[in-house]
């Protein structure tokens, strides 16, 4: 018994340590000392993070990252439309949806590196993060204006957005110097090409070359909107290609010929239709409208896998999701069908922050996820 108790003393005993030290621990932890000392950690961490993603700009992958894969219907998980391709040590912008330069910025994505932005059409959830993107390119350290490319119209946008930033320009090269923010580099310049409007949606534009880089613009059918493109992204033997909104078709087939891969956008009609009932029975009705009028100028995602199909495309990547993909539970209603024309290995859900790389001289396609988290 005497053996006993020693031993139970003894247990106690450490376990009174072992709370008198967790709470010392805990009480140096929210000590502004200690908390500091872990802030800045952190804050190091963060900017080593951002000099870790210089990999992505050596010229040995073509590679692609979501920015935003969510439709208008909001959805907390996912900004609207956003793509970036990056080639060498350039990145280009395909649309800049809401809150899609947070999803780069959680990511310490390099801003300087962004050589231009390419406007699918003007959909508010396809430039609503344009302003955005200007400024934090500028202050990032762009040193010359941004260009903008879109079809027709695309000067209006540009004028617009320069026009609503122009004040916040002065007192941001006031505040920090010319040297953080030249006031000459701040604008936006429009680029625009003649794609995008014909009545047939069969036209391509070859809007940029750049040594190994070459990208075209060429028609899709988003009817009534208009201009209306996808992008195709070809680089050293390497290509991928966003279909931007368009419903299926020929054109996307066409210029997605044998592409490593294709980003393009799906809408399940079944499930807008649920919505769209469900807001009439409300006596929601321009909600319903809309779920209504929205059938028309999409594809499905059978249609999407379709497409991929006739053009060879090796991945297949879903994005601007409509109904919003709010959970995984919802897969197999979202993507009714797709298995039954394309193999699993030959098709994926996107999301914000999805990492695509195409190393070049392979035929290997990297799938990852950046890493996220400012002072996280």
């Amino acid at each position: 018994m005497a053996t006993g108790s020693r031993a139970r003393r003894a247990a106690l005993i450490i376990l009174v340590g072992i709370a008198i030290v967790g709470g010392a621990a805990a009480f140096a932890l929210n000590s502004p000392t200690a908390l500091a000392w872990f802030y800045n950690q952190q804050a190091h961490r963060r900017f080593a993070q951002q000099r870790g993603l210089a990999n992505m700009f050596d010229g040995k992958a073509l590679r692609v990252v979501l920015c935003g894969t969510s439709s208008p219907v909001p959805d907390a998980a996912r900004a609207k439309a956003c793509t970036v391709v990056i080639a060498g040590d350039h990145a280009f912008v395909v649309d800049t949806g809401p809150e899609s330069w947070k999803t780069l910025a959680l990511a310490n994505f390099p801003a300087d590196r962004i050589a231009g932005v390419m406007l699918t059409h003007f959909h508010s959830d396809h430039i609503g993060d344009l302003g955005e993107f200007r400024l934090q390119t500028w202050v990032g350290g762009r040193k010359q204006p941004l260009p903008v490319y879109g079809g027709a119209g695309v000067e209006k946008i540009v004028d617009g957005v320069n026009l609503t930033y122009a004040l916040d320009d002065g007192y941001r090269a006031a505040h920090h110097g010319h040297d953080v923010a030249p006031i000459e580099a701040a604008p936006l310049i429009a680029k625009p090409f003649k794609v995008g409007s014909s009545d047939t949606h069969d036209q391509a534009e070859t809007i940029l070359e750049d040594g190994d880089l070459k990208v075209t613009a060429f028609e899709v059918n988003h009817t009534p909107v208009r201009p209306a493109v996808g992008y195709r992204f070809d680089y050293k033997g390497r290509s991928v290609v966003v279909s931007g909104d368009t419903i299926k078709w020929p054109n996307v087939a066409r210029w997605s010929h044998n592409a490593d891969v294709l980003v393009h956008e799906a809408q399940n009609q079944n499930m807008r239709e649920i919505i769209a009932a469900a807001a009439r029975d409300e006596n929601m009705k321009s909600v319903g409208k809309i779920f209504e009028d929205i059938e028309t100028y999409h594809s499905s995602p059978r249609d999407a896998a379709e497409i991929a199909n006739q053009a060879g495309v090796r991945l297949l990547v879903f994005t601007h999701f409509t109904p919003p993909l709010v959970s995984g539970l919802l897969d197999s209603l979202f993507f009714e069908g797709v298995s039954d024309i394309r193999p699993a290995s030959g098709w994926v859900a996107g999301f914000d922050g999805m990492r695509i790389d195409l190393p070049i001289g392979s035929d290997k396609i990297e799938q990852s996820a950046l890493a996220t988290g400012i002072f996280r």
